[in-house]
C-alpha cells in the first residue's frame, strides 16, 4: 500500500526478512560455530595422532627450543608439521594457521592427551585381564627431585592363555614403608576395579634399601592374601644365594692360583683384583653393565659353587633353589641373553659416561 518507500512497504520488507531464517543472526552464529567446532576437531585429532605415535615408540615429546625460528622444536611440534603438510585439511587449520588462543599444542594440553591415552592403555589391560587372578611385581625408585615413587606391573594370564606382563603406573609414594606400600598398591588397584583377593603371585628384587620395608609388605599383604605367594626376582635369587657364601671367592682364588703356575696370568699392580657380582645402584644401568661383565668372567666359579650347594646345601629349599638356577645359567638360552645384553647395555654404559 502506498509508494514504494512508504512506511508500510518498509514495514513489510522488514518482516519477510525476520520470517527468512536461514538470513537470520542466530541461523549465521551457528553456522560459525559449527565451522569452529569442526577445526577444533581436527586440530585436537592431529595433536592425539601425533602423541600416540610417539607414546608407541616411546620417543620424547617436548623439546629444548620450542620458539619459531628454532630449527629444531621437538618431536611433537615436528612431527605435527609433517602431518600438516600431508594433509591439506590439517594444514588450513593447526600451528600458525590456527586461532592462536586455540593451537592445542601447550604443555598442558599434551599432558592432558597423554594421561588420556595413559588411562585407555590400563583400561585395555584391565580388560585383557578379564577378572581372573594376577600378580603383581613392586619396585621402589626416586626421579630427579628424590620423590620417593613405586612402579608397579602386572602379571597374568590373558583370555587367549598367553603369559602377559604389563607395566601399569609410576606412583608416587610419601615414604617406601611396608604399610605406605601396600596402602598404595590396594589404592591404585581399587581405582582399577581390581580385588586385592586376586593376586596371586608378589614379586621384589630384595635390594638392601628395600628388603626391610619389602619383607614387611610380603608379610602384609600375604596377611590379607595367603595365595599371594612371594618370589624373589631371578637375578637376586641368585645374588642371595652366592653373597652367603664364601665359595665363590674361594674358587676364583684356587683358579687364579692355577693359571699364575700355568703363566697364563703375571702378577703386578692393579692385576687379578677380586671382583664379585656388582650390586645395582640407583642409576641401575652402569651397574648392570658391571653385574653382566663379571658374571661372564666368573660364569665357571658360579657353575661350580652352585653346582656344590645343589648337593650340600644347609637345607632342601636351598639345595633346590641352587640347582634351578645352574641349570639355568647353563641354557643356551640364558648365554645367549647374556652376551646380548652385555653388547648392548655396553653401549649405553659408554653413553651414559659420555653424558
Amino acid at each position: 500500500m502506498g509508494e514504494l518507500n512508504s512506511v508500510h512497504n518498509r514495514y513489510f520488507k522488514m518482516m519477510l526478512d525476520l520470517s527468512n531464517q536461514a538470513q537470520s543472526i542466530l541461523t549465521s552464529f551457528d553456522k560459525q560455530s559449527e565451522k569452529t567446532k569442526g577445526e577444533y576437531r581436527v586440530r585436537l585429532n592431529a595433536s592425539i595422532d601425533v602423541a600416540r605415535y610417539l607414546l608407541k615408540e616411546g620417543m620424547s615429546i617436548r623439546g629444548h627450543d620450542e620458539c619459531e625460528t628454532s630449527t629444531r622444536r621437538g618431536n611433537f611440534l615436528d612431527l605435527l608439521k609433517w602431518y600438516a603438510n600431508k594433509k591439506d585439511d590439517v594444514k588450513k587449520v593447526v600451528l600458525e594457521n590456527a586461532p592462536k588462543n586455540d593451537i592445542i599444542i601447550c604443555p598442558n594440553i599434551e599432558k592432558d592427551i597423554v594421561s588420556s591415552c595413559a588411562k585407555e592403555t590400563l583400561k585395555a589391560i584391565v580388560e585383557d585381564l578379564n577378572g581372573d587372578y594376577f600378580g603383581i611385581l613392586v619396585d621402589e625408585s626416586k626421579d630427579v627431585s628424590h620423590k620417593k615413587q613405586m612402579t608397579l606391573i602386572l602379571h597374568y594370564v590373558n583370555k587367549e592363555g598367553k603369559v602377559i606382563e604389563r607395566f601399569l603406573s609410576i606412583v608416587h609414594v610419601k615414604d617406601t614403608s611396608a604399610k605406605s606400600l601396600k596402602e598404595a598398591i590396594y589404592s591404585f588397584l581399587l581405582e582399577h576395579s581390581l580385588s586385592k583377593s586376586q593376586i596371586r603371585k608378589q614379586g621384589y628384587d630384595g635390594a638392601s634399601n628395600m628388603r626391610r620395608g619389602i619383607n614387611g609388605l610380603k608379610t602384609l599383604i600375604m596377611n590379607d592374601t595367603p595365595s599371594a605367594y612371594c618370589i624373589h626376582y631371578f637375578a637376586h635369587q641368585l645374588q642371595l644365594t652366592l653373597i652367603r657364601k664364601e665359595m665363590l671367592r674361594d674358587d676364583q682364588a684356587e683358579k687364579l692360583e692355577e693359571l699364575l703356575v700355568l703363566g697364563e696370568v703375571h702378577t703386578g699392580s692393579g692385576l687379578n683384583q677380586e671382583f664379585g657380582l656388582q650390586r645395582a645402584g640407583d642409576t641401575r644401568w652402569g651397574s648392570h653393565f658391571k653385574t653382566m661383565h663379571n658374571f661372564i668372567s666368573l660364569f665357571s666359579s658360579i657353575v661350580h659353587v652352585l653346582g656344590v650347594l645343589a648337593i650340600d646345601g644347609s637345607n632342601y629349599h636351598e639345595r633346590s633353589m641352587a640347582k634351578s638356577l645352574v641349570d639355568d645359567i647353563r641354557s643356551y638360552d640364558f648365554v645367549y641373553m647374556l652376551y646380548l645384553m652385555l653388547k648392548v647395555l655396553a653401549l649405553t654404559y659408554d653413553l651414559n659416561m659420555a653424558l
